[in-house]
């Protein structure tokens, strides 16, 4: 009589636990899988096939469906290190990787204009050398110096030496300008390499509302005794927190 009703018990508690596993089956499992498991034609080594290959294909949906969270750029803060060597790499660079866009006019215009200097001092100053030198050489075939002279003017034994002096001082003032335009372009690299670092070390630094300068009095202690009273005075004491 004790054997059957511990038969019983034992039947009891297994159909529960088959029914526990039939719930979460069904909740947990997707349809594809659950027909599977309630497909009682199917053997055991199949099972376990197809089960995998459904949750297999489950997780890569999963994946696929899943989205990488949005940066936040408000938290977002330069390397000093990075900005530098982009900045020297590549003219520019630094100010677009610390996202200081409006800094770009600035600075490509600059070297726009040094580049379009230079090339026009050049020009000018490879036009006066060849009209120095063709007004020097005592050859007549070579005048290139005439397109510089005004409507009807001409040059002749009596202005020679002055047309001489002009064309000398003027390929040598575009052959200054035309070296200055070339040192100035090395400053506006320059500049724009530095501003690029500066940039990404402020970018970092502390400008919260703990900045305070306190001034209250104090006792200050000018050592000009050995009376403690004496060699006191009161004074005012600034102090800055940061």
């Amino acid at each position: 009589m004790a054997g059957l009703q511990q038969g019983h018990a034992q039947e009891m508690l297994l159909k529960k636990a088959v029914d526990s596993l039939q719930t979460v089956v069904d909740k947990n499992l997707p349809d594809s899988v659950k027909a599977i498991i309630n497909d009682s034609t199917i053997t055991d080594e199949e099972l376990m096939k197809n089960i995998n290959k459904e949750v297999s294909l489950l997780v890569d949906s999963t994946l696929k469906n899943q989205t990488q969270p949005a940066k936040d750029w408000s938290t977002w803060r330069p390397d000093p290190k990075r900005a530098l060597w982009l900045a020297l790499v590549i003219p520019g660079g630094g100010q677009i990787y610390n996202r200081k866009y409006w800094k770009l006019p600035i600075v490509y215009g600059g070297f726009i204009g040094c580049l379009y200097a230079m090339n026009w001092n050049n020009t000018m100053y490879k036009d006066y050398s060849q009209a120095y030198l063709d007004l020097t050489d005592n050859d007549p075939g070579t005048q290139s110096y005439n397109q510089f002279l005004h409507l009807g003017a001409k040059i002749n034994d009596s202005n020679k030496s002055r047309y001489v002096d002009v064309f000398k001082k003027r390929k040598d003032r575009f052959r200054r300008w035309r070296d200055l335009s070339f040192f100035i372009l090395v400053g506006v690299y320059a500049l724009s390499v530095i501003d690029a670092y500066v940039d990404a070390e402020l970018s970092v630094f502390d400008i919260s509302k703990d900045l305070s300068l306190k001034v209250e009095p104090t006792v200050i202690n000018n050592h000009s005794s050995n009376n403690l009273l004496d060699a006191s005075s009161v004074g005012l004491q600034c102090s800055l927190n940061f």
